[in-house]
């Protein structure tokens, strides 16, 4: 239908009337910020639309078991919540993550889409208010306690059903060439210089390892994300709130989503500071660094094919370039690397926000749950991809490993126990002068016999703690 053909009813609000599209469940409030905040066309993900119906539930299903509303309408309630948990109605929610620091317009956009489809369910007609936005839907509630609680439920179900799964996938595809690669002898390299021989495998060992205690410090924020500010209203003191109705709507939402949720232990701290989300995304931010580490590595070890270090081959993804036949680029670890960059950028404006706010309310809600989510889907949805299809598909360049680490300098390192560390250095000098191998020299001088080459210059038992003076 065409603008000029537009149908619309009228809705109101404490300001008086506004013109409502006629197909949509929002309300007066929520039109006013569609036309308050036309500033990024940036709206609420899936998971945060999801959470806020979460607590919408929640708090219905608290409030009937208080006899604080009645059960008919409490049931319209949970139905039209559970339509909006589903994602049935994502489309209605419109307003910009941009808006008032509290989130209030997120708020009353739930509330009266809620509402107004209760209002349907219930056999009343749309915007006739049957069932009320405020007086129902958002019972023993406020902006100021709803917005963080969705903030920390949204964020908690994307670190346990996105991140951690994600992370886990590129954990295993790490550990799987940690394996195939053990007996893969190449040279390790320190200040991007040659270093004493390692094993390829060791090398993904200590990648797996990196991811594995990324999921150790990303699971850590759970305490953290579990506390909800539900029930504290506006400022924390739980004004017009049933004693009750925080633990009760807490054990809602943890048997809605299967997560351990419970009632703030301070309403004042969670709702006046968001700490737990700086320190949430922190660990986001962190994991983001290990995953950028690992895709900068394995872009140097897969660099050539002939003219770089060409330790690992690369899969094939896509073609590399528009006018060099035959090029492959790494382009999946460089998704990784621009990942990271957003994630940091991202973790800024989460650590700034977390620190301001005034007095009794943090007015940063909206853009740290919008950049919290943004981080724990890209990093969820870069860890899987690089595992199955980067990581995965890598194969090691045996023969080329082989010949780089026989004629390392750095191979003279383990001369040092047999001839000293003045004779070892005149050997490594000697070898990269003539261009000649640590071995070739050090007989040649008569440091040591072929037999004692043979032993002392074992480069896969250099690979190998070595107990000195152990015959």
């Amino acid at each position: 239908m065409a603008d000029d053909e537009q149908e619309y009813r009228t809705e109101q609000d404490s300001l008086g009337e506004m013109q409502v599209p006629a197909d949509a469940y929002w309300g007066a409030q929520t039109q006013r910020a569609i036309g308050n905040f036309p500033v990024s066309g940036l709206t609420f993900q899936r998971r945060f639309i999801r959470a806020l119906g979460i607590v919408k539930k929640a708090a219905a299903q608290a409030n009937v078991e208080l006899d604080l509303l009645e059960e008919d309408k409490a049931d319209a309630i949970i139905e039209a919540a559970d339509e909006v948990i589903a994602g049935q109605h994502d489309d209605h929610f419109p307003v910009d993550i941009f808006q008032t620091g509290s989130g209030t317009s997120s708020n009353m956009n739930a509330n009266e889409v809620i509402a107004n489809r209760a209002t349907e369910i219930y056999g009343g007609e749309i915007g006739t208010r049957e069932i009320h936005p405020n007086d129902h839907v958002n019972y023993g509630q406020s902006s100021n306690d709803v917005i963080p609680t969705a903030m920390h439920v949204a964020s908690l179900e994307a670190v346990e059903r996105d991140v951690i799964p994600g992370l886990q996938t590129l954990a295993d595809a790490l550990e799987a060439k940690e394996e195939e690669f053990d007996d893969v002898v190449k040279t390790g390299r320190t200040h991007l210089q040659d270093a004493t021989p390692v094993r390829l495998g060791q090398e993904f060992g200590g990648y797996r390892a990196q991811i594995e205690k990324g999921i150790q410090r990303v699971s850590a924020v759970r305490d953290s994300l579990g506390e909800l500010a539900l029930g504290g209203t506006a400022v924390g003191t739980g004004l017009n709130t049933h004693p009750e109705f925080p633990a009760r709507a807490a054990q809602n939402i943890s048997s809605e989503t299967g997560l351990e949720f419970q009632e703030a232990s301070n309403h004042f701290e969670a709702q006046a500071a968001h700490d737990a989300m700086s320190e949430a995304h922190g660990a986001l931010r962190v994991v983001a660094g290990s995953m950028n580490k690992i895709a900068n590595d394995l872009r140097l070890l897969a660099s050539g094919p002939r003219n770089g270090l060409g330790e690992i081959e690369q899969p094939e993804n896509q073609p590399g370039s528009s006018i060099m036949p035959g090029k492959i680029n790494p382009v999946v670890a460089e998704s990784v690397n621009q990942v990271h960059k957003q994630v940091v950028g991202n973790d800024a404006a989460v650590s700034a926000g977390a620190a301001r706010g005034e007095i009794d309310l943090n007015l940063y809600k909206p853009v740290l749950a919008y950049n919290f989510l943004q981080s724990a889907n890209i990093i969820a949805n870069s860890a899987e991809l690089f595992g199955e299809r980067f990581v995965a598909k890598l194969e090691a360049n045996e023969d080329h490993c082989k010949k780089q680490v026989d004629q390392s300098m750095a191979l003279a390192t383990a001369l040092n126990p047999a001839i000293g560390y003045d004779k070892a250095s005149k050997v490594a000098k000697k070898a990269l002068e003539e261009g000649k191998s640590v071995r070739e020299v050090a007989v040649d001088e008569g440091y040591l016999s072929e037999g004692e080459a043979d032993e002392v210059l074992d480069p896969a038992a250099m690979t190998e703690r070595v107990i000195l003076g152990d015959d």
